[in-house]
């Protein structure tokens, strides 16, 4: 089994540009929650859930300035082949955590709601490879669902480096066997949000693989642009 072919395909088929299947749907969850979805990046499955803006129940989460944003992350005991039991306070779900709330701090205009909190509760699924994307992804489409003021998308996706050509949306046997970085773009610009590296990759790579993930978020971002459109005219029916 070859990572990448001489005739240039992938292990699951797929060319060095090219996406995997990319689905997603708002408002799963009308009756639990203010915002909710759940979106499929290849074989990766997420459910997101946002509830608030709320009045926090604890003093250190007031902020008089701006929102509070709390992200809970819990991946299911079969999400992957090990089957096995993750403790929330796992060192890499933390790292998640916090990778998270500091993006959406900077993404969301908290200053509009001072003094509240804003609690979102993903759950993984099915994991295989892109996971932070694939959360990422699921976070902001939540957070539009429920209403909440954000300066644009963000949408990611995650990238490597086989040899010297990229691959894009990588897989979970690409992921563990490539360098690769994940990514996360405001809109239309191609200004980072969200940039996570964990190995090394040669300088003179790096842009080829940069430009290759930005080109492939914005395409995300018009999956999802379309998603939420859609939901927006069905409720708009609905109203009349």
């Amino acid at each position: 089994m070859e990572l990448y072919s001489p005739e240039g395909l992938r292990i699951d088929g797929r060319r060095w540009n090219e996406l995997r299947r990319f689905e997603c749907r708002i408002n799963t969850h009308a009756n639990s929650s203010d915002g909710s979805l759940y979106v499929e990046q290849g074989n990766t499955k997420v459910v997101c859930t946002v509830q608030g803006p709320l009045e926090p129940t604890l003093r250190s989460q007031q902020h008089s300035e701006h929102a509070h944003i709390e992200i809970n992350l819990t991946i299911a005991n079969f999400a992957t082949f090990e089957r096995k039991k993750r403790n929330r306070n796992e060192k890499r779900l933390v790292e998640l955590k916090n990778i998270l709330e500091k993006t959406f701090a900077e993404c969301v205009l908290v200053q509009l709601y001072p003094r509240t909190i804003i609690v979102v509760n993903v759950q993984v699924l099915s994991q295989d490879g892109g996971l932070l994307a694939a959360v990422a992804n699921g976070i902001t489409l939540a957070l539009i669902d429920a209403g909440i003021a954000m300066y644009d998308y963000v949408s990611s996706v995650n990238c490597g480096l086989y040899d010297t050509t990229p691959l894009l949306d990588l897989n979970n046997l690409e992921e563990n066997d490539i360098s690769n970085l994940t990514i996360g773009v405001i809109g239309k610009s191609e200004k980072l949000a969200l940039l996570l590296s964990e190995d090394k990759m040669p300088l003179d790579r790096l842009e080829n693989v940069l430009s290759l993930a930005i080109a492939g978020s914005h395409r995300i971002r018009e999956l999802m642009d379309q998603e939420v459109r859609k939901h927006g005219n069905m409720r708009a029916l609905k109203m009349k």
